[in-house]
């Protein structure tokens, strides 16, 4: 099959093709695994933290991506609820091991055997791929196979960080950085909190726009402040000063969502500029988003079927995923971006 790789960390300014296309052996199911012929793939900012090291994989080459829909061409003999010609998802949750105290309290993406599809084991940045049946979702019909692939990272993380937030209709939430995860949260509250208001803050002119264009009642810079304090914020961004500016604008009592991967290391000195009573006093809260349950990824797949929630999307051919990867990193941003495999 035709698969592009990663070989080794590196950093995208200083190479802006780090993924190598080649051709390698057909993945082989084991004994309760789906094969898939992968259709699409998102490509999420993650992929660039394991590029550039920040959640690097184990070993290489790997192959990357995990947003993935695909059609089931074979099943180990043990593999349950699918058949071949089904269409299944494979979100970044690719295993846990099921027996630890996070797994038998359903806090699986806690576990300390979890594995990451594309970082720990290859993903859907090729032809074909592996997938435990038991990790693997089934696909409402409403949306395409290009539609479906973002809600399967950036929509099911975006519902986590939506419940982690703990928000009741009517409260106010802002999102710090517009990009695929965002564009569907605000989709999202719009439906499920219809008395919500949505304050997005980016540094991109065009992030703005496209918030408004979306329904945000209000969308400003990062370090801007918001026309009222802020019930919950959603950090999106790799960078530490979002995070400062956040709770600078959350309302007593207020809840920061940092969801994201790793933080840049290069302005780190953003910490040392915490002001107690600015941005922690009157019992502000503030916590992380670690990966997603499966049940996070199937609740959001059933309630974005009921809307529906349909993702922007801007597509490309897999041999273009250095150009989706690089278009990230330079902040052309309207939605997701999403492979299509041929």
């Amino acid at each position: 099959m035709k698969a592009l790789l990663l070989t080794s960390v590196m950093r995208l300014a200083d190479n802006p093709s780090p993924l190598v296309a080649a051709d390698v052996p057909d993945p082989v199911p084991g004994a309760g695994d789906l094969l898939l012929a992968v259709s699409a793939c998102g490509v999420c900012h993650t992929e660039i933290d394991e590029i550039e090291g920040r959640t690097p994989p184990p070993g290489f080459p790997r192959i990357l991506g995990h947003q993935v829909v695909g059609r089931v061409v074979e099943m180990g003999p043990e593999a349950r609820d699918f058949r071949v010609g089904d269409r299944a998802g494979v979100a970044w949750i690719y295993s846990a091991c099921g027996q630890c105290a996070y797994c038998r309290a359903g806090r699986e993406n806690l576990c300390p055997d979890f594995r990451a599809t594309g970082r720990d084991v290859d993903g859907g940045y090729a032809q074909m791929m592996v997938v435990p049946a038991g990790f693997a979702h089934h696909v409402p019909e409403v949306f395409s196979d290009v539609e479906a692939a973002p809600l399967l990272c950036a929509g099911a993380i975006g519902y986590r960080s939506v419940m982690l937030t703990g928000m009741q209709d009517g409260d106010t939430l802002g999102l710090t950085g517009f990009g695929a995860s965002a564009h569907l949260v605000l989709k999202m509250v719009q439906h499920r909190f219809p008395r919500s208001r949505v304050f997005v803050f980016t540094r991109s002119a065009e992030e703005r726009a496209f918030a408004r264009e979306l329904g945000a009642a209000w969308a400003g810079d990062t370090a801007d402040r918001a026309p009222e304090p802020v019930s919950a914020i959603i950090d999106t961004t790799p960078a530490w000063k979002p995070v400062v500016e956040s709770l600078a604008n959350l309302a007593p009592g207020g809840r920061l969502v940092v969801n994201a991967i790793r933080k840049e290391e290069r302005d780190k000195d953003q910490l040392l500029r915490l002001d107690y009573a600015a941005h922690l006093w009157m019992e502000k809260q503030v916590t992380s988003v670690a990966n997603v349950t499966r049940r996070d990824v199937r609740e959001f797949l059933q309630l974005a079927a009921e809307v529906p929630i349909r993702p922007e999307v801007e597509e490309y051919a897999l041999v273009d995923a250095n150009r989706a990867l690089v278009d990230i990193t330079r902040r052309r941003i309207r939605g997701a971006k999403v492979l299509v495999v041929a």
